[in-house]
């Protein structure tokens, strides 16, 4: 695996407007042709994730709800960021690792993250975990569809229908979310509702160590569909 291909690997992750995921399948499928080990791939391509959520992140610090409302213009964006706020609320960090494999997860999920005012230490973990699992899943896609066939353009044309499938076997579960929970009435944005949610990385009185909160509690008034708009 030559340099320039990890190069290539680093800044289709960095830049959220590149297409990953093709790029990191198609180093797979490289990597399992030319006999080299994909760990370098799924490192190079992970750590790349991380620092694109972070740049994310730093903006959603800055400008969190114009960017998470220009964003959220695009019904898929706006599906997975309802969903996200959703679920925050119950399940707290560990959504944002799952979310990755929604699409525009990762982007809307950091954006969200600062937003939401998590702390570094909070956030950086998370990402971390998702962009190095979210690596290793792409790359092993096309590694092992190369591996099967022998031919690394038809290992990476099977893995990236492959990946297509789930990406679209994702959206109906997002689009019943965003019917499901949605009143006719709702016309907020996803903006206006983030700014609802409390910090996440608030204590408890009681907590002696310090430890997050799991469930950030609902401010006073508000109901159960904080932070979702009509989809």
């Amino acid at each position: 695996m030559g340099l320039a291909a990890l190069i290539t690997a680093f800044v289709a992750a960095v830049l959220p407007v590149t297409p990953t995921e093709p790029t990191l399948v198609g180093l797979g499928a490289l990597a399992a042709f030319t006999h080299v080990s994909p760990v370098t791939v799924i490192l190079v391509g992970g750590l790349g994730c991380s620092v694109s959520d972070h740049l994310l992140y730093a903006g959603g610090r800055w400008g969190g709800h114009r960017i998470l409302g220009w964003l959220s213009r695009g019904r898929s964006t706006r599906t997975v960021t309802n969903w996200l706020l959703d679920r925050t609320r119950r399940w707290g960090a560990p959504i944002f690792i799952g979310a990755r494999w929604l699409p525009a997860g990762g982007s809307a999920g950091a954006v969200l993250a600062g937003t939401l005012r998590w702390k570094l230490r909070r956030f950086t973990p998370v990402s971390l975990i998702g962009s190095m699992l979210w690596a290793c899943y792409a790359t092993m896609l096309g590694y092992l569809g190369s591996s099967i066939t022998g031919n690394p353009l038809a290992g990476l044309g099977i893995s990236l229908l492959v990946a297509v499938v789930l990406a679209l076997a994702a959206r109906p579960l997002l689009h019943r979310h965003g019917r499901a929970m949605t009143a006719p009435d709702d016309t907020a944005t996803v903006a206006d509702h983030a700014a609802t949610l409390p910090d996440t990385t608030t204590t408890s009185a009681g907590n002696a160590a310090g430890v997050p909160n799991a469930e950030p509690a609902v401010p006073n008034g508000e109901s159960a569909r904080v932070g979702l708009i009509t989809v």
